[in-house]
């Protein structure tokens, strides 16, 4: 273990702090061209909140915060006197604590780290936006004992969440019930929702493999990790399926298509050739085509680091190979059914497919996406087919793209026409190599807060100060991690060389 984390610690140094991946050994090939960027130089930023000819802070008061991590404030202090652009500091000194800030609960339960995160202005923990939302500060954990037990404590509530229902997306704190407890599944007092998407059993295991390699700690690797482990291995197995269509159905009456699931709550058929359904997407919308294609990926990342646990630290080899049998199948499936050759870009992969031979061909913001495939799986993507679907993805041919007089960016059915997702700008800066694109990235980002300091849910390309969620951690924290990246790729200068006030 102590090898892992001597190689791991030289790479958050010398690389990026979101591309943990490169672990994976992931392929060091990147495009070496960049699509024509639309010119938005004429678009200024929204005016922001001054004193003084200074901006206003947006974090909360001191005594406000829920959670204060010293190697993070000297963080935010150490990028903030590295950037000449007031503000891009002022906006990364709002953005980057803000899950710190606003959403996280840290305690203990039955005397061991327990940690339960708010998405934001929704009081409930998705496992999905909580791992993401605490991503950022691993690399810090080693240099905060506090931060360290706080990361902990989302990892043993998140393992302990799956145990309580592996087919649920968010969960309350505590059987306090809810608004969705109507709706026409296996309802729990303990879950928010209960929405089957397959990332959401990915993300904890992503987040707790890479605190392991970090910090060194396999305390959080128990009975509950094991059982975490057992029930995903079951949900993923079930939803391949081989015999039948499963115990989970999912209804609710709404007026909106993608909040339920047809053919009585089971979705539309799928053949079982071995990939793995998702009833909903991470949007929380429902699936056209249950296969959806960037999560099946994600699965296959998700179940090595899982087997790499096991191996290593559980010694439990059966469970182990179970993991890594899985991710062979549902890799072999993906490379027989993933792709599609596209008239003008070439052999790229789809969005959705259903194992009959039918493609569903879009892309959505929310990650995992296409797009954001590089960043959060690149070991188990092709390099060329990834960027043939990166230009795809990215153009007027993807029916959820939407370009304005006020910026771009992928969005998605869950908010609909011509609102961009934030997250998608950030993907393709996160995704690229390109000094240009990621400035343009960057600059767009800051154009598009309207004024506010923050990153937004989905904001209109034709109007930027109409947007859809004030406050939205997961976006906001992954703003900071951006900026902390480009920083530790030696892109100060790029980033010093934004002139937008």
């Amino acid at each position: 273990m102590k090898t892992n984390y001597q190689f791991f610690k030289s790479l958050v140094v010398v690389a990026a702090v979101a591309l943990f991946a490169a672990c994976d050994n992931a392929s060091t090939q990147s495009a070496s061209t960049t699509e024509t960027l639309t010119d938005y130089s004429a678009l200024q930023p929204a005016a922001a909140p001054m004193e003084d000819g200074k901006f206003v802070c947006q974090r909360p008061a001191e005594d406000e915060r829920l959670f204060t991590s010293e190697a993070i404030e000297a963080e935010i202090q150490k990028v903030c006197s590295m950037l000449t652009n007031e503000r891009l500091a002022w906006m990364f000194a709002n953005c980057f604590p803000n899950t710190l800030d606003t959403t996280v609960h840290y305690r203990k339960l039955d005397g061991k780290d327990d940690t339960f995160v708010y998405t934001g202005d929704i009081h409930a923990m998705w496992l999905r936006d909580s791992g993401a939302q605490v991503w950022p500060y691993i690399p810090y954990a080693n240099d905060d004992a506090v931060l360290k037990a706080m990361l902990a404590g989302v990892i043993n509530r998140q393992f302990m969440s799956i145990n309580i229902d592996p087919y649920a997306n968010a969960f309350n704190d505590g059987p306090t019930g809810g608004h969705w407890q109507s709706d026409q599944t296996v309802m729990k007092l303990e879950l928010h929702e209960r929405k089957y998407e397959i990332d959401s059993l990915c993300y904890p295991i992503r987040l707790a493999y890479y605190y392991w390699l970090v910090t060194g700690d396999d305390s959080i690797f128990g009975e509950e990790w094991l059982n975490a482990i057992a029930n995903v291995l079951k949900t993923f197995k079930e939803q391949q399926r081989k015999d039948g269509v499963g115990p989970y159905y999912f209804r609710r009456k709404t007026d909106r298509q993608f909040d339920t699931l047809s053919n009585n709550g089971y979705g539309s058929p799928v053949n079982p050739v071995g990939l793995i359904v998702s009833s909903f997407r991470p949007s929380d919308d429902a699936t056209v085509l249950q296969f959806l294609i960037p999560s099946n990926f994600f699965a296959v990342s998700a179940l090595r680091k899982a087997a790499d646990v096991l191996t290593k630290v559980n010694k439990n080899e059966a469970l182990a190979k179970e993991c890594t049998d899985l991710a062979a199948e549902v890799e072999q499936a993906l490379k027989k059914y993933a792709t599609y050759n596209h008239p003008k870009y070439g052999e790229i992969y789809a969005f959705e497919v259903d194992g009959f031979g039918n493609q569903y061909m879009m892309d959505d913001a929310n990650v995992p996406s296409l797009l954001a495939m590089k960043y959060l799986n690149p070991e188990v993507i092709d390099e060329q087919i990834y960027q043939n679907t990166r230009r795809y993805v990215w153009s007027t041919d993807n029916p959820y793209f939407f370009r304005g007089v006020a910026g771009e960016g992928i969005g998605g059915p869950h908010i609909g026409y011509d609102m961009a997702w934030p997250m998608s700008i950030m993907m393709k800066a996160f995704t690229s190599d390109n000094e240009e694109e990621i400035k343009w990235c960057i600059e767009l980002l800051m154009k598009t807060d309207a004024g506010t300091g923050f990153m937004h849910e989905s904001f209109d390309v034709k109007d930027a100060k109409h947007f859809t969620r004030e406050w939205f951690a997961w976006q906001n924290t992954l703003f900071g991690e951006l900026i902390v990246k480009q920083i530790n790729e030696g892109r100060l200068e790029m980033l010093n060389s934004i002139d937008l006030k």
